[in-house]
């Protein structure tokens, strides 16, 4: 009976001692969860504030980037995380009306940059759908923050500027962008 008694002891300390050992990875998955769950429950501010800022808008406007001035690249950035949350989030909002799970993988870690994976369960009405979504997250000043998330293998980051941002910076450089972008939110504050 001593050893039995020896033996849990032992099961009930790992059980205690893995999820320490598993927090070293929490900061990176921090921010991915943060926007998920913020987004969900409609603190878009709150979700806004985990994304990767400067590093999003390096890889969106490419060389053009370093092109722009301080004020034209701060403007930028304000206003694709306006747009974001207000054409992405509600998407991802109805989504969730019928979220039946959320798992994530630990995070794989090179460097600076990191991969957190996730299956996201929703429980439609007529049917089960399950999406794996990949997030790429960086550490920057401010810890680790969000840059991209991949849905079915297809970067959010890479269709926008693929389809949006470049044949715009091509048409008429930063100021066209800008001016679109002004107007579209414009539009989108109306509604």
């Amino acid at each position: 009976m001593n050893a039995r008694l020896r033996s849990l002891t032992l099961l009930a300390t790992l059980a205690f001692a893995l999820p320490a050992l598993a927090a070293p990875n929490e900061p990176v998955a921090k921010p991915v969860k943060t926007v998920v769950q913020s987004v969900r429950y409609s603190k878009d501010d709150i979700a806004l504030k985990q994304l990767a800022n400067e590093e999003q808008g390096r890889f969106l406007l490419g060389e053009d980037w370093e092109k722009g001035t301080d004020a034209q690249r701060k403007e930028f950035t304000r206003l694709f995380h306006s747009l974001f949350a207000k054409i992405a989030f509600p998407k991802v909002r109805e989504n969730f009306k019928n979220l039946a799970s959320i798992t994530y993988d630990d995070p794989a870690v090179e460097g600076n940059k990191a991969s957190v994976k996730s299956t996201v369960v929703i429980e439609h009405p007529l049917k089960k759908q399950e999406m794996k979504l990949q997030y790429t997250v960086v550490k920057s000043q401010g810890g680790w923050k969000v840059l991209d998330v991949a849905v079915l293998g297809d970067s959010m980051l890479t269709g926008i500027r693929d389809d949006q941002v470049r044949p715009i910076l091509q048409q008429g450089g930063w100021d066209k962008l800008l001016e679109l972008m002004r107007a579209k939110e414009a539009e989108l504050g109306k509604k």
